[in-house]
């Protein structure tokens, strides 16, 4: 994945797609190590039995890593294009994760799992043609409505109008649904399981993970090699320059923020399977986290807000296997601290000439 602002695409995609991939794997086996190792020594595990709970743990973070990720990515496409820090995209996630639960129980009236897989796979996809179009209208209209007449206004108005935005979403979501959890139909058997090295890997975490990797993969694609992506690198990296070579600068951003609400709506269903719950400020709490994903991979930059939310959940999942959940928005918050000290634009992130 590449940074929005690119300019061009990648001289050697393929090999470079296989060198990200390898960086990964090795990653991602190097964190079930640690946790294994630590499980050992700070859990009370055996040796044998500190293994497949790492593995298991490892698939858990994976998935809970590709929510925040999806998240993520809506704020580093708009900050990448108009920079702006839009506050209101975490309660536009939890607007997508109501809407999936409103179909899916309220339209389709399925409370419980099941089992029927011909019927799982129409009720997901169901669930994504409804929240997605929806959520990322929604998103457009707040964008055309809010923000655009304060697109040349001083930097601190849309920042804070992004604020009042998300206010306003939280206390609509308030008034109509209350301030208790509202139950989101775990549709997906939770009893699914695949049997590898001794542990049980839970289908729904896989299904998480490979989801919103079709989905990055896909705004990946987008970005780098379709008319309107190209439209987009251009918009983020110079927008006078691309307006005077033909590029829409307000069809650009509308379609940026489409693309962003049609993600956080896909994070709001894969939510509510996982977790089973929506509620009314569960946009804030995601949504800092997701943030917080965007900053520390370097926002504006693509696969520095997924690079980021892998992290932050492979930090909360292990800190809460190891017992120290309490703990786990401290250490994420104290990696954050420490790669700003020493990369103050993030892990991808590139330094930029003040706009205008």
């Amino acid at each position: 994945m590449t940074a929005i602002a690119s300019p061009a695409a990648q001289p050697n995609p393929l090999s470079r797609g296989i060198r990200m991939t390898v960086i990964a794997v090795v990653a991602v086996v190097a964190y079930m190590l640690i946790l294994w190792v630590l499980l050992f020594g700070l859990g009370g595990r055996t040796v044998a039995n500190a293994f497949p709970e790492a593995l298991q743990q490892t698939v858990n973070a994976l998935s809970i890593g590709a929510i925040y990720a999806l998240i993520a990515l809506g704020y580093t496409m708009v900050y990448g294009i108009i920079e702006l820090i839009n506050f209101a995209h975490g309660d536009i996630f939890m607007l997508g994760a109501f809407l999936a639960t409103v179909f899916i129980a309220g339209i389709t009236g399925n409370n419980d799992a099941v089992t029927n897989i011909p019927l799982l796979i129409v009720l997901l996809l169901g669930a994504l043609v409804f929240t997605m179009p929806i959520i990322g209208l929604l998103n457009v209209g707040i964008e055309r409505a809010v923000y655009r007449p304060l697109r040349h206004a001083p930097r601190l108005a849309p920042l804070i109008t992004a604020v009042g935005v998300s206010f306003i979403l939280q206390n609509v979501a308030l008034t109509i649904a209350g301030s208790g959890d509202r139950k989101s139909p775990q549709i997906f058997p939770l009893d699914w399981t695949i049997p590898i090295g001794g542990a049980q890997v839970s289908i729904l975490s896989i299904f998480i993970f490979v989801l919103a990797m079709l989905l990055m993969l896909a705004l990946q694609a987008f970005v780098s090699r379709t008319r309107l992506g190209r439209a987009m690198r251009a918009t983020a990296q110079d927008q006078e320059a691309s307006a005077l070579m033909g590029v829409d600068a307000n069809q650009t951003i509308s379609l940026t923020f489409l693309i962003g609400g049609v993600l956080a709506a896909a994070a709001g269903l894969v939510w509510g399977l996982r977790f089973g719950f929506v509620r009314f400020d569960l946009g804030f709490n995601s949504g800092l986290k997701a943030f917080t994903a965007a900053v520390l991979g370097g926002i504006g930059n693509i696969t520095g807000a997924v690079i980021g939310g892998f992290i932050i959940g492979f930090i909360e999942n292990g800190a809460a296997s190891l017992g120290y959940s309490r703990w786990s928005e401290f250490l994420v918050f104290v990696i954050l601290t420490l790669v700003l000290l020493f990369k103050p634009t993030g892990i991808l992130g590139q330094l930029t000439g003040d706009r205008a």
